[in-house]
């Protein structure tokens, strides 16, 4: 078994599956992963961060070069953005988009690039646009890989009660 470093709960404060949504509109689990977070150990937690991370790093990457790690790291603590140094550097854009995306003139200054075919747009725009395809993203993943499983299961168990 791997022993992985304590791992965080991803909440971020506005939950949506109390209303009846299957993924979190704040942090992107699924339902049942923030209903059975406290209950999984180290390894499973490390897993759904891990597929988290992959998700927002794709969205990210797709819209932003990172001309500098350096220079994105040093300006994130200088702004004071809350970030977690061992995920991608990709994420780290996200949190400093989420932290003050109109307060950033020239991305460069961050060590960074919008790509070409996003320049048409303001950072606080391609900020929702990350946070809306990150949420899609994870959606596409539970109904192509979750839903299906969790059907059977309820059918499986539809079938033991009658």
């Amino acid at each position: 078994m791997a022993v992985f470093k304590r791992v965080k709960t991803p909440c971020v404060g506005v939950c949506s599956t109390g209303i009846g949504d299957s993924v979190c509109r704040g942090c992107k689990r699924f339902a049942h992963e923030v209903i059975d977070w406290n209950a999984y150990d180290q390894e499973q937690r490390h897993i759904i961060v891990k597929r988290l991370e992959a998700f927002l790093t794709q969205v990210v990457a797709a819209r932003f070069e990172i001309l500098d790690e350096a220079v994105l790291r040093e300006q994130i603590r200088h702004q004071q953005v809350r970030f977690n140094e061992d995920r991608d550097p990709h994420c780290w854009i996200f949190d400093l988009l989420k932290a003050g995306a109109s307060q950033i003139r020239e991305p460069a200054h961050y060590g960074l690039r919008v790509r070409p075919e996003w320049r048409a747009y303001s950072l606080p725009e391609l900020r929702d646009q990350i946070d809306h395809d990150y949420y899609e993203l994870s959606c596409a993943h539970y109904e192509r890989y979750i839903a299906p499983g969790l059907a059977a299961d309820a059918m499986q168990k539809a079938a033991q009660n009658t």
